[in-house]
């Protein structure tokens, strides 16, 4: 288990470096963040000490069951998946320093409500729905300007870029305008200067395409298959609550 996991990183920091290149991109601009949804504790362990500390859970539940087994000094946690009200105190309770997935004001409202209760700040990543697909959430691409704009004036809460998950398929033509989307949404933001908004991240790309992420400008590649193995859960598990 542990060298297939060593081996398997070996090959996506090979994917990743290939990419930068024909990217004309720095290998430091791109951060691996472990897509670590229903691996345990102890292969997530391995990636960690081979120098991948960020890392991605989709759900409340596997977050808190993981938190102690992981360790709370040796990584960032990073929320990836669609986040419920009820659930935000514990995404605040288990170390948590980043969520990847904000595309509703009622959980922004809840969100800043814990964290002025707890005296503290939360960065987050606009999740925007750029293949437009039913079985997606994020925020709606031409409703993304808007809701950046609202979510900024929440000021518990810093807004650092945007996430997306792109259209699953193998043909490139495809892929590659969901990120080539997300991109143009950064830009604009960018230009408009707003208070509390930084805009330097995005968030795009997986085991399937994350070349062409890169290409396109991601900082965050989330890999979780190509790092792990194939999960026993279909993809609807995690989107859908």
């Amino acid at each position: 288990m542990e060298n297939t996991i060593i081996e398997n990183l070996k090959v996506i920091e090979q994917r990743i470096v290939r990419a930068c290149q024909h990217a004309n991109r720095s290998r430091d601009e791109v951060k691996l963040l472990l897509a670590t949804k229903t691996v345990d504790a102890d292969k997530i362990k391995i990636a960690i000490e081979q120098g991948y500390p960020l890392i991605g859970e989709n759900k409340v539940q596997e977050l808190r069951d993981k938190y102690e087994g992981i360790g709370t000094n040796n990584c960032t946690r990073h929320f990836i998946g669609h986040l419920q009200t009820n659930k935000i105190k514990d995404i605040l309770k288990y170390g948590t320093s980043c969520i990847q997935s904000i595309d509703r004001i009622s959980v922004v409202e809840k969100l800043q409500q814990l964290l002025e209760r707890d005296v503290r700040t939360m960065e987050v990543l606009i999740q925007v729905n750029t293949s437009a697909e039913d079985s997606k959430f994020g925020v709606a691409p031409e409703e993304a300007i808007a809701f950046i704009k609202e979510v900024a004036t929440y000021d518990r809460i810093h807004i650092k870029g945007l996430m997306t998950i792109g259209l699953f398929s193998t043909e490139e033509r495809l892929v590659r305008p969901c990120f080539q989307l997300l991109k143009r949404i950064q830009q604009e933001a960018i230009a408009l200067n707003l208070p509390n908004v930084e805009m330097n991240e995005l968030s795009m790309g997986m085991s399937h395409d994350l070349e062409i992420a890169i290409e396109e400008g991601a900082t965050i590649i989330r890999v979780g298959t190509a790092i792990f193995g194939a999960r026993i859960y279909p993809d609807s598990y995690y989107w859908k609550e």
